[in-house]
């Protein structure tokens, strides 16, 4: 079991409030994604939950125990940063029976562990090497198998691919998903990196400033973000948020249009002109300038897109995906 629940859950630094009060409850099970700008305070919510930064005020529970004031290495979480911490002088071998032999588990199970966790993580021919033998996605590999030989209640990853390199994210994104898949605990998981969470949650939590701004599926917030924040930070490129004459014929402050919800046509209610054309092969994407609607309106075309930098264009935002917001930044129904 892994049910995580934090309930008025707050933190400060001296004078500073860090997190307000917060409620929280991750399911067993959940693949649950912390995400946010910088200084948002997901890792240090993360820390909390693992127990290496005390809370201030409230209760967390795991498995519904009361684990506020238990040390970290009895509250059955595991934790991988985004540094690998590993012993360069020890094999993967040793790296990854080094909690257990910490922890005292019988040599027998330690080697079934080992041999269980390498197999998972497509180790088992590197188990001999030492990391400096190794590529990063590996390293970051063995610091997962470390996690997995503990077995428990939930794996707390802070950022943990901040530091590979584009294509070795992609599939390490990927490998984490299916571990999940395969072991069926519970995951948190801290990036800063909204595609990583709208590719790998169960659950998303968008923080901002220590408040949770909005949580639910990735669906949920692509389609319906409560307010500005969310709707500005969820989506790749970001959603058009638009203001004056264009909001105010949908009763609105601003309005919200994605990229992929605005159609070039003949002739649309939007007029501009080419600044920018991305050319990514099965995408393109058009950055359109002085259409009196915002600084840049940026629109995600078909590849075969032939529009270049200074042509104009004639755009219209399909009417069914138009988000409205009042003037406080909420979502209007």
């Amino acid at each position: 079991m892994g049910q995580i629940t934090l309930e008025k859950v707050t933190k400060r630094f001296g004078d500073v409030e860090v997190i307000p009060p917060l409620d929280l409850t991750i399911e067993d099970g959940e693949f649950c994604v912390f995400v946010g700008p910088s200084g948002c305070g997901k890792s240090t919510l993360l820390r909390l939950i693992a127990g290496l930064e005390d809370i201030t005020s409230g209760v967390i529970g795991i498995d519904g125990n009361d684990a506020s004031r238990t040390p970290p290495a009895k509250r059955g979480l595991a934790m991988v940063f985004q540094s690998y911490a590993l012993y360069p002088h020890m094999s993967v071998r040793k790296n990854i029976a080094f909690p257990m032999k910490m922890a005292g588990v019988p040599q027998d199970e330690q080697a079934r562990r080992i041999d269980s966790a390498a197999k998972a993580l497509n180790l088992t021919d590197y188990l001999d090497r030492r990391p400096g033998q190794l590529s990063g996605g590996q390293r970051q590999r063995v610091a997962i198998g470390r996690a997995i030989v503990r077995e428990p209640a939930a794996f707390l990853f802070d950022e943990p691919l901040s530091n590979l390199d584009a294509a070795l994210r992609v599939g390490m994104r990927l490998e984490i998903s299916e571990l999940h898949e395969r072991l069926k605990t519970t995951m948190i998981y801290v990036t800063h990196d909204q595609v990583e969470a709208m590719t790998m949650a169960d659950k998303i939590v968008v923080l901002r400033a220590g408040h949770i701004e909005q949580v639910g599926t990735p669906l949920e917030l692509y389609r319906a973000p409560r307010n500005l924040f969310v709707a500005g930070f969820i989506g790749s490129p970001k959603m058009n948020l638009i203001e004056g004459d264009a909001a105010r014929q949908h009763d609105a402050a601003t309005i919200g249009v994605r990229p992929e919800h605005i159609d070039v046509v003949d002739d649309g209610p939007w007029q501009g002109k080419v600044g920018v054309a991305e050319h990514l092969g099965s995408d393109t994407f058009l950055h359109v300038h002085g259409t009196g609607l915002a600084d840049i309106v940026t629109v995600r075309a078909t590849g075969e897109v032939g529009l270049r930098h200074g042509d104009t264009v004639s755009l219209a935002p399909r009417a069914e995906h138009i988000h409205r917001f009042d003037a406080s930044g909420l979502r209007i129904a």
